[in-house]
């Protein structure tokens, strides 16, 4: 099986050295770009798998290269590397096509399992591709305790429509079964982003932000 290729782009060399670390010890091939314009003249010459995208590049930036691959190259699956406070950033970047955003700093392991993940997806069958179906799928999953499928479900939601808030909410509640109230925040924040009155996600984050018990709200059911 040929390696998996990876395309990071990013003008920051500690950025540069720890996704080089992390990945290529796992098979997978590396190519690195610091600005925009080498970025798409990579992206003219060789054929990618994955384009890890920081926003703030010099020359052409992350927003105008991420329009023009969606535009160009529609099969490269394209993930947001994010400085922490640039959440609404990434959410904007996702409506114009980017299937998920890394906050800035991440760790090795962090980086991976999001690699995985998405290039995991390759792999799987075709379901429901409209927004109301994914994340009826993904509710479904969650009463089942089947928690990698909702998942899988609430991010194919995000593909389908990354300008509703309900699915960002869920990856929201997701984080927080796993343990990662962080990235539980991370979430809760873009859904409001995309709409501040979205009443779960409000209700969540004060929650979790002020250590309240409560239950977790995933929306309507």
């Amino acid at each position: 099986m040929p390696e998996l290729k990876i395309l990071i782009v990013d003008d920051e060399k500690n950025i540069l050295m720890t996704v080089r670390h992390a990945l290529e010890p796992k098979g997978y091939e590396v190519v690195a770009a610091t600005t925009g314009e080498e970025a798409l003249r990579q992206l003219e010459q060789q054929s990618f798998d994955l384009l890890l995208l920081d926003l703030r590049l010099p020359g052409i930036g992350g927003m105008s290269v991420l329009q023009t691959v969606s535009e160009q190259h529609p099969q490269v699956p394209v993930v947001i590397v994010s400085a922490y406070g640039t959440v609404g950033n990434a959410v904007e970047a996702m409506k114009l096509g980017a299937i998920d955003f890394l906050e800035k700093p991440f760790s090795p392991e962090e980086l991976r399992e999001t690699v995985r993940r998405i290039l995991a997806r390759r792999e799987l069958p075709e379901a429901a591709a409209d927004y109301d179906s994914c994340i009826a799928l993904a509710k479904k999953c969650v009463s089942e305790r089947r928690f990698d499928a909702a998942i899988e479900h609430a991010r194919r939601a995000i593909g389908a429509d990354p300008s509703r808030p309900e699915a960002f909410n869920l990856l929201g509640a997701f984080s927080e079964v796993q343990r990662v109230p962080l990235e539980a925040q991370k979430y809760y924040r873009a859904a409001l982003e995309l709409d501040p009155a979205f009443a779960p996600a409000r209700h969540n984050l004060t929650r979790l932000v002020e250590g309240k018990p409560g239950r977790v709200e995933l929306g309507q059911e």
